[in-house]
């Protein structure tokens, strides 16, 4: 019996892309494997119209071309089925904090849809092996479950990989344990504000800012004395899901 429990569902997720660029680029394939309660499991893959070119460089990564998925549906054709398959479940991925859920939910904003995060446990098998090991994911694979990552950089064969690792990972230290919220709280690698990481909060719990000239001063603060700023970050090349979050401390900190 597996040493992780669960309340509710949770989703292991892996994203092919145009780029790494969250704002920019588009998922090309999403893997996720979705584990209920009890333990069973099933795998859904699916094959997106980024709607954009694919870079001959990214293709050359994960094998897939522009041909591959010009008859594919795009994400706001799969965005319903994919809120009914991930619905009340929690989230888990590899670099998925930084990377495949902050790009999920802005294909979703793109979409016009409104993906609840509030209400979700984020896990990062990533930041999990970091704070042990430091290594890759196949390197992970390799070194927790003694086997080699076939098919790397395929959506399926990598979710399903991380599925593996998070598991050995459990097995192996008898300091972590196998609830969800403290697995999220394990493997976050900072208390981030917005899904990009752009704002987190301080020891005091204060929302600041994690980049450029004002790194580490209060949102509110910045807001009121440089109202440029803000607007400066809505025109900017900054995820949308970013953009909410700074327009709700902006409402905030003008109805204090």
């Amino acid at each position: 019996m597996s040493k992780l429990k669960l309340n509710r569902p949770i989703a292991f997720i892996d994203l092919e892309t145009t780029g790494t660029n969250i704002a920019v680029d588009r998922i090309v394939e999403i893997s996720i494997l979705k584990i209920m309660p009890d333990e069973t499991m099933r795998t859904d893959t699916f094959r997106v119209n980024p709607t954009i070119p694919i870079p001959a460089e990214t293709s050359a990564i994960h094998g897939i071309f522009d041909k591959d998925v010009k008859d594919s549906p795009t994400f706001k054709q799969l965005a319903s089925e994919l809120m009914k398959l991930l619905e009340h479940c929690d989230l888990a991925g590899y670099n998925s904090n930084k990377f495949d859920i902050p790009l999920l939910v802005e294909e979703f904003l793109r979409a016009e849809v409104d993906f609840d995060i509030e209400n979700r446990k984020f896990i990062d098998v990533q930041n999990i092996f970091h704070k042990m090991e430091q290594r890759t994911l196949s390197a992970a694979y390799k070194f927790y479950c003694h086997k080699d990552l076939i098919g790397a950089h395929g959506a399926e064969a990598d979710v399903k990989a991380t599925y593996e690792v998070l598991i050995a990972q459990l097995e192996k230290y008898d300091s972590l344990e196998g609830n969800v919220a403290f697995l999220q709280k394990f493997s976050s690698a900072s208390d981030a504000v917005d899904l990009a990481g752009r704002i987190v909060r301080d020891k005091k719990g204060i929302e600041v800012f994690n980049f450029g000239k004002h790194k580490g001063k209060p949102v509110a603060e910045i807001f009121k004395s440089e109202p440029s700023y803000y607007n400066w970050m809505m025109d900017g090349d900054f995820p949308l899901s970013t953009k909410r979050v700074i327009t709700k401390l902006r409402l905030k900190a003008f109805n204090k």
